[in-house]
């Protein structure tokens, strides 16, 4: 991509994919990084995973419950993330998320990945 390559895209007009129940979600993928507009329906469950790309995970309505590292291991917790925080996972970490009420995530990621933890191979 050059400077040339430059492009606005619009939320409303981009594609929505749903990969599993209670979740629907936009993409803008870049050469480096990308961002997904996710909506998590109350009650959305997504079990422990984790990736090597480097995830934010900005909450702009509702609010998640995430637990974060090995489940069972003495680092592992639990953190309720609310409209107006962020949730920074360094590449690797373990985590599973659940919807406590609808939320809204604007999620990026990088490096890009065909796949996340949502994704129905669980990758």
């Amino acid at each position: 991509m050059t400077d040339c390559d430059a492009a606005v895209y619009t939320w409303d007009e981009l594609a929505t994919d749903r990969p599993m129940p209670l979740i629907s979600r936009k993409r803008i993928v870049g050469q480096q990084a990308m961002i997904s507009r996710v909506t998590l329906e109350a009650g959305f469950v997504l079990p422990s995973h984790h990736h090597e790309s480097e995830q934010f995970a900005c909450i702009l309505e509702g609010r998640a419950r995430f637990g974060i590292g090995a489940e069972g291991s003495p680092s592992w917790k639990e953190v309720i993330v609310g409209s107006g925080q962020v949730l920074h996972l360094p590449s690797n970490v373990p985590h599973s998320c659940e919807a406590i009420e609808t939320t809204i995530v604007l999620d990026i990621f990088s490096p890009t990945a065909e796949t996340t933890g949502i994704d129905r191979d669980g990758s």
